[in-house]
């Protein structure tokens, strides 16, 4: 599987180079910019960038572009911005799996909670790409802020606070587990 993706990566590399002087021709200014989200489009064809916040947007094309050709690294998007119709779905099903809303919570938000669909989240592909984002993203305010979701991005204007899980912040703020309250991200939270 490591040699398919290293292949692939090769393959989308050298399309985007094949592709810098058509994008040329379109954007000058922008060729390089151009030519990989066309390669990178290519190379994950079934991603849709439709629905995110403009902010959201911009920083992800951007962050991926630097990480392409500064790091030859690929980053797809696996799932951006969803509707509260499909974020409830996908909550209504972790519960069923789990069996109880809290168990479900500590993975999935309902679509009231969910940055998802406020189109400010982004669940990102593959692993070392998910890895260059954390390390790097911040230049693009793009943050990883969940422990248990190495996938799992969001675009704030500040770092926010890195929880365990998706649930945490309500968590503490229920519980008043600490009695100060803290900024994360764009909101407060009690933490």
């Amino acid at each position: 599987m490591a040699i398919k993706a290293r292949v692939l990566a090769v393959v989308t590399r050298l399309i985007a180079v094949l592709l810098v002087p058509i994008a040329f021709c379109r954007a000058p200014g922008h060729a390089r910019f151009l030519a990989c989200q066309w390669a990178l489009s290519l190379r994950f064809p079934a991603e849709d960038l439709g629905g995110l916040a403009p902010q959201t947007l911009t920083a992800f094309t951007q962050a991926r572009a630097e990480a392409f050709w500064r790091d030859g690294q690929l980053i797809g998007l696996t799932s951006g911005y969803r509707d509260a119709a499909q974020q409830h779905r996908i909550f209504a099903a972790e519960v069923r799996r789990t069996g109880s809303v809290s168990a479900a919570r500590r993975r999935v938000l309902p679509p009231q909670e969910s940055s998802h669909v406020r189109g400010l989240a982004l669940d990102v592909r593959p692993t070392e790409g998910a890895r260059w984002l954390e390390q790097h993203g911040g230049r693009y305010g793009l943050y990883r802020v969940y422990d248990n979701e190495w996938w799992h991005f969001e675009y704030r204007t500040t770092e926010p606070v890195r929880l365990p899980h998706p649930d945490a912040a309500a968590w503490l703020s229920e519980h008043g587990a600490y009695g100060r309250c803290q900024f994360y991200g764009n909101e407060p939270w009690h933490g």
